[in-house]
């Protein structure tokens, strides 16, 4: 760049940088180091023009030099003069004349030199001036060349800092992921420990009764053994005063008999009484003497008894004791089974709560409105127009499609090729039906052009295993999911309703009366939301279900309701948006906690350009309702991405009805199918430009960029 003079230099000073955009860190890094470049050239010429003037302040400086000595010899010719022209004063008088012109004409000279002095003192201070603004100048592009380069080393460092940033995100939800996996073998390991402490503390608890009845009935045995203790302590103490009697009347008997025998040697010695008398006494005495040795048996008899008696009351004791010692180890033993089931417990509540808070982080870091792409096989006769990346970041999450000679690439969160089974496409959103469970509204809806395979995807065949679709595998995953939860205090009540939107009217699929259900006004089957942000249709039907057959039975019964019809497009076309609703609502009778979830799994009408299903009549009705809704869908979707104050829910009825679970912490996927063969690229475009845009919205959290480009 060449530099004429000031005005360029102003010029590029008051240049401003352009760019495409406020992101397009690129362009205006390749425009900050153009206008460096001219920074240089302007600093350049400026030093230079700097140089050009340093060389013309020195000659003028040597003119002045010059000029100046020739005044100081000029006026040193002139005080010669003078000092002549005085000495002389009388020799010059005559030439007066001639000296004072010749003074005048030096003074003239003088006064041009002063001036030329001046002029030249002017031009220097302007010299000086302009190299003070030069050298201003010059600083100042020094300030502004050095914030510039802040500004890149800024850049690079936010740039590096972003860089940084989305490898700790991604190791972070790595590290989310293997947290959640170990959780959960935390969680299934505990359970199990639970299990077999429960199994434990039932035996402990069984043989802890056994022991209480063991102590109950030692213990009556003891009150008995008491009781006959008592009966032997009064047994004993009556024999003890039969026995002091009996002794008594033994001294008796035998004073008695001291006194016969006295009285008969008084007998025989006084009276002389007859043998027949002392035979009698003696008799007497001898049956006297045989009760005392009868009543010394009996004594000793009861002393055996009564040591006896004794000696089985200290065996009671000491058995009643043992009973008592083993009854409280029991007891401590099954109070510390409880405090160690109660801390076992509280780790699997500690660890559920935990899964459910990793689970629904690792759900945001993939973010709340997710889009995943499926491609249905080609028929016979068919011919392909979609290819996939074979390696690279884009494996798996790439599609590209060839129209018109020209190729479109797109990117979604999850691609799925003609070769994926319906169990592996479930794989895929089985975490996003478990957040239905944790209490999250969650929504899954297939969308896409007549003949995709929308139904396919979501309903399948229920009556095989491998062809079933997302809601008949969803369904049982909730079961399954609450049977192993009842474990841990869970109780689970589930209600089901399945409605379609046709024409704008809702037609209640579950009604006992399906020409009542299809006779549908606009006062009936009304759609309310109330402050807690729960849906409810006035009149639908809602099912209490408590097992997945009564679900399969309902989705049987409502798939003879849904409305199809034939277009150019497909043989039998879904005709209206299927909407099935599973209400849940969980209650922790341990921890009072309370959790209410839905799930929402849409089956969506098929779209397609007027021209190209051949519609008319009823079927062109049909097609203008199906197109306005999805149309109403993508504009809410598109509101909530850019946070706009008015969300235009109420312009659908589909919209209003899924209102709540198109925004805040609610989980939302879409399935963009494509049908392949190459008469279909053009709807198949429509339908993945509206994806690709609905995959790019940031509804919840910010979310990872989204790739969409076209080359020739």
């Amino acid at each position: 760049m060449v530099f004429a003079g000031r005005e360029d230099v102003e010029a590029l000073l008051n240049e401003k940088m352009k760019g495409k955009n406020k992101m397009d860190y690129k362009g205006k890094s390749e425009q900050m180091m153009e206008y460096i470049k001219k920074l240089r050239a302007c600093i350049k010429w400026l030093l230079e023009r700097e140089d050009a003037n340093l060389i013309e302040i020195g000659n003028i400086s040597a003119r002045l030099e010059a000029e100046g000595k020739e005044h100081s010899e000029t006026v040193a010719e002139l005080k010669n003069s003078i000092d002549e022209a005085r000495s002389i004063n009388e020799e010059l008088q005559k030439q007066y004349t001639s000296l004072q012109e010749t003074l005048k004409k030096v003074e003239t000279e003088k006064m041009d030199a002063l001036r030329a002095l001046e002029e030249e003192k002017d031009a220097r201070i302007s010299v000086e001036s302009v190299k003070n603004e030069l050298l201003e100048d010059l600083k100042r592009n020094k300030l502004e060349e050095k914030r510039l380069n802040d500004q890149i080393k800024m850049l690079q460092d936010t740039n590096k800092r972003l860089q940084e940033y989305n490898t700790s995100l991604q190791q972070y939800n790595s590290n989310l992921q293997a947290d959640a996996t170990k959780n959960a073998e935390t969680i299934a390991k505990l359970q199990k420990e639970k299990n077999t402490m429960v199994e434990t503390m039932n035996g402990l608890k069984d043989h802890a009764n056994s022991v209480k009845m063991q102590l109950d009935l030692a213990k009556s045995l003891q009150n008995e053994a008491a009781k006959q203790k008592n009966d032997l302590l009064k047994e004993v103490e009556g024999l003890r005063m039969e026995l002091q009697r009996v002794r008594e009347d033994r001294d008796n008997k035998s004073a008695e008999v001291d006194s016969l025998m006295a009285e008969i040697g008084t007998y025989k010695e006084m009276t002389g009484k007859t043998a027949m008398e002392l035979d009698g006494a003696m008799t007497r005495t001898t049956a006297l003497e045989e009760t005392c040795s009868s009543q010394r048996e009996t004594i000793k008899t009861l002393k055996i008894k009564l040591a006896a008696a004794s000696e089985r009351l200290k065996m009671s004791d000491l058995t009643a004791l043992e009973t008592m010692t083993e009854y409280e180890n029991q007891k401590k033993m099954l109070e510390s089974l409880h405090s160690r089931l109660e801390e076992a417990e509280q780790q699997i509540l500690d660890g559920e709560k935990l899964r459910k808070k990793l689970h629904n982080t690792i759900l945001e870091l993939k973010g709340n409105i997710r889009v995943f792409c499926r491609v249905r096989p080609l028929l016979p006769n068919e011919s392909g127009a979609v290819s996939y990346p074979k390696s690279g970041e884009n494996m798996g999450r790439g599609i590209e499609l060839m129209h018109n000679a020209q190729a479109y690439s797109f990117t979604f969160d999850k691609v799925f090729d003609h070769s994926a089974s319906q169990e592996h496409v479930f794989i895929e959103i089985s975490q996003l039906v478990q957040s239905a469970l944790d209490g999250y509204k969650v929504c899954i809806f297939a969308y896409g052009q007549t003949g995709s395979g929308k139904t396919y995807t979501m309903m399948g065949n229920p009556e095989l295993d491998d062809q079933k679709g997302m809601i008949p595998r969803s369904l049982e995953q909730i079961f399954q999911a609450s049977q192993t939860l009842n474990s841990q205090g869970w109780k689970y009540k589930m209600q089901a309703s399945m409605l379609e939107i046709y024409n704008e009217t809702i037609r209640d699929l579950l009604a006992a009366n399906r020409m009542a259900a299809q006779d549908g006004g606009s006062s009936k089957y009304t759609i309310k939301h109330d402050a807690n942000g729960n849906t409810h249709v006035l009149d639908l039907t809602v099912v209490d279900v408590t097992s997945i057959s009564e679900v399969s039975a309902l989705l049987r019964r409502a798939a003879q309701s849904r409305s199809v019809g034939r277009t150019q497009m497909n043989e039998e076309s879904s005709r209206s948006h299927c909407v099935f609703t599973l209400r849940i609502f969980g209650v922790n009778e341990g921890t009072d906690q309370q959790v209410q979830g839905v799930l929402n799994l849409i089956d969506l009408a098929g779209s397609e350009r007027l021209n190209k299903s051949g519609a008319t009549g009823d079927r062109l009705k049909e097609t203008q309702a199906i197109n306005k809704s999805l149309s109403c869908l993508s504009d809410v979707i598109f509101s909530i991405a850019k946070k706009e104050e008015h969300v235009p829910f109420r312009n659908s009825k589909l919209t209003y009805l899924l209102q709540p679970c198109l925004g805040g912490d609610s989980k939302t996927l879409m399935f963009v199918n494509l049908s392949p063969e190459v008469s279909s690229t053009g709807e198949s475009i429509c339908s993945l430009r509206f994806a690709a845009r609905v995959n790019s919205c940031e509804i919840g959290i910010p979310r990872r960029q989204t790739q969409m480009r076209s080359s020739q």
